[in-house]
């Protein structure tokens, strides 16, 4: 299917978000998550399940200085 991933189009396989991000390589633990953008929280992201042209955000922490 083909969603938009932090405003790209993407080509995945997964049914849910959690599944998404394993997909991806998406460490679970530092991230934020959106889905349609609506704050998807770590335990719900099991039962988030996907469609075509949904939209996410992944957002991860970033060191810098």
């Amino acid at each position: 299917m083909k969603l938009i991933i932090n405003g790209e189009t993407q080509e995945a396989s997964s049914a849910t978000l959690a599944a998404l991000l394993d997909e991806l390589a998406y460490d679970h633990e530092f991230l934020a998550t959106a889905y349609n953008n609506e704050l998807v929280a770590a335990e719900d992201r099991s039962s988030c399940v996907l469609a075509d042209g949904d939209r996410i955000e992944i957002l991860s922490p970033m060191q810098g200085g």
